[in-house]
């Protein structure tokens, strides 16, 4: 029987004690004697935020099958929690074994989210494992990192003593086998990391000098001791016989997504610009509909949970969608589980499924128009009409909806004030289409009309055209936002509609995170030891330690987020291959400021590069 690392009297005083116990359904326990290595997956957020990530539920299915590993997890302690464990001296432990951290061959940290990364700082603290990767000694674990932000890793790179670059599928077998040759032959952990630098998708920062010239921009990125000049992302190639959790852990308490997730596919055919996503999960991969049958049977048995959700980035574009629904809705329907269908285009086939599988008048539709003006979505490359929204919106409030949320995004490109202000006019003519639609004798029963706007600010990402754009000051905005709502309070049917904008100023530093180099380290190190933890929650986000940090340690803010880039600039990422090449992004971002559109890559190759991997929707051309 496992001992816990914590007492009765300590669990009885935190929230949420659950988050550190481990034991739950499906959770793996194995005899740390009879495996060779021993890798723990972090997710740098709650344990609740955490136990929705679909990425750690594959990689600990993945290791845990294969019989010398045994892979547990860890994820970041509530502030209760972190200062028990600072004041009373427990390290940081893991939940399966409840053993140290520090203990481990391998901490695999996931980067989903930039303003988590002085919570990457608390895990180390916390383990008692040098927050510097060159201050680490040869007992401690190797921390890789991995995931979306692992495309541009500089501004972390100092704590990492690797990433790993893609999809982990592909490689993590044979980094744990370079790993167990090199615990048998005794050499150290410099040579370690030099021997898998040469592991496709295996980047190590310490094999690579970094110059920069007096202006702070990037001079030279050189690879030494045998590293390769490129790390290319690696790509699954067999999407529907990849390795997939049919018995995921089922949680003691409700996580942010508390449900079964069935992964129809990969990458996404659209190119929207701005979308960082659509781009390095290239080219888009789906899984035969057979195969995901058997995996929602499995899960059904597997979790008892109610609901099952299809993973994707646009699930609309999933050929196989609807012989997949149809076996869903007669599956679901004798099991009383409900379907979950995010990511949908609002069309006659969608709303015609949604009408099947939830309850009409609990539910709200999304549109995601990203930009209000037709003008401003051509640069974008949205490939969304005001008729294909219009249209839309009509079938639902003929189908029986009667709530609407739509997500824009304020500074894009380009952005006008005319732009802006198209925003509340779209929303205002979407409630205008519910009155001009429902008889007034049916909008009793079904209620008055809402429309939620819900605006988010530019953030220029590695890895898409737009990576050279500036951001804009957060006064700046704020002030779009505040013509946002000026227009909508203006408008006929403002009762309907209701606005809501992210956090300007957590923005921009999402911003210095996506495009810094190596330089950004010291401000987040500094940051993290004057108690920010928790960034990405409004209540613990503390601006004025972030705008001492960056007055301390020397770091211009402007420098990072207010500055067009030059085309010819080196860039922090340019050593990355993400199967997307560069020619192809400033192609695109041309293209963009000409306001056209790039067909999708089912109608035509755009030519981006990722053909190179022979797979998916590259092999329909």
């Amino acid at each position: 029987m496992r001992k816990l690392a914590l007492d009765d009297r300590i669990l009885r005083t935190i929230q949420q004690p659950a988050r550190y116990i481990g034991g739950e359904l499906n959770s793996v326990m194995k005899n740390k004697e009879e495996v060779d290595v021993r890798f723990c997956m972090c997710f740098p957020d709650v344990y609740e935020i955490g136990m929705s990530h679909l990425g750690i539920a594959i990689l600990y299915d993945m290791f845990n099958k294969m019989n010398d590993v045994w892979c547990e997890r860890v994820y970041s302690p509530w502030p209760d929690m972190h200062e028990i464990l600072k004041e009373k001296d427990i390290p940081l432990f893991a939940l399966e074994s409840q053993d140290p951290i520090k203990s481990f061959d391998f901490l695999g940290i996931t980067l989903q989210y930039e303003m988590c990364y002085t919570n990457i700082l608390q895990i180390l603290d916390l383990s008692k494992i040098s927050l510097y990767a060159k201050d680490r000694d040869e007992d401690d674990p190797i921390v890789i990192g991995g995931g979306p932000c692992s495309y541009n890793p500089e501004p972390i790179a100092d704590f990492f003593d690797c990433f790993y670059i893609g999809e982990g599928e592909v490689q993590y077998r044979n980094l744990i086998d370079a790993y167990k040759e090199h615990k048998k032959s005794g050499g150290t952990r410099s040579d370690f990391l030099k021997k898998i630098s040469n592991i496709p998708g295996i980047y190590v920062p310490s094999l690579y000098d970094v110059e920069y010239n007096e202006d702070g921009t990037l001079k030279s990125f050189t690879a030494k001791d045998g590293a390769p000049a490129k790390v290319v992302r690696q790509v699954v190639g067999d999407l529907t016989n990849s390795t997939y959790p049919t018995k995921p852990i089922v949680p003691f308490i409700r996580a942010t997504q508390d449900r079964m997730v069935l992964e129809i596919q990969r990458g996404c055919i659209r190119g929207c610009r701005f979308c960082q996503a659509g781009m390095i999960y290239r080219p888009n991969r789906e899984k035969k509909a057979d195969i995901l049958k058997e995996h929602a049977r499995e899960l059904i048995k597997n979790t008892g949970y109610e609901e099952i959700s299809l993973s994707s980035l646009s699930s609309s574009d999933y050929k196989e969608l609807p012989e997949l629904l149809d076996f869903l809705i007669e599956e679901c329907g004798q099991k009383k589980v409900n379907i979950s269908l995010p990511s949908l285009r609002i069309d006659a086939f969608s709303l015609d499924v949604m009408n099947k599988v939830q309850d009409v008048r609990k539910s709200s539709l999304t549109f995601a128009p990203e930009a209000g003006s037709q003008r401003l979505r051509n640069v974008i490359n949205k490939g969304l009409t005001v008729e294909n929204i219009m249209n839309g919106a009509t079938m639902a409030f003929k189908g029986g909806w009667n709530k609407v949320k739509l997500y824009f995004m304020l500074g894009l490109p380009t952005e006008t004030e005319d732009d802006m202000r198209a925003i509340p006019e779209l929303a205002n003519d979407i409630a205008m289409a519910y009155y001009d639609t429902v008889p007034k004798e049916e909008r009793k029963g079904m209620g008055k009309c809402q429309v939620t706007i819900s605006t988010s600010f530019f953030v220029p990402k590695p890895f898409t055209p737009f990576q050279w754009c500036k951001m804009e000051y957060p006064e700046e905005y704020l002030r779009r936002a505040g013509i946002v709502k000026d227009t909508m309070m203006a408008q006929l049917n403002k009762k309907s509609l209701r606005y809501m904008y992210h956090e300007a100023y957590v923005t921009v530093l999402e911003g210095l995170f996506a495009r810094g180099n190596r330089n950004v380290s010291k401000a987040i190190v500094y940051a993290y030891e004057h108690g920010a933890i928790f960034d990405a929650w409004n209540e613990f986000f503390k601006q004025e330690i972030w705008d001492e940090a960056f007055e301390k340690t020397g770091i211009d803010l402007d420098f990072y987020t207010q500055r067009v880039i030059p085309l010819d600039e080196l860039l922090p990422w340019d050593f990355i291959d993400v199967g997307v090449t560069k020619n192809f992004l400033l192609k695109q971002w041309e293209i963009a400021q000409k306001e056209e559109v790039t067909p999708n890559c089912r109608m035509a190759c755009s030519g981006c590069g990722a053909a190179r991997f022979k797979e998916g929707v590259c092999l329909e051309h």
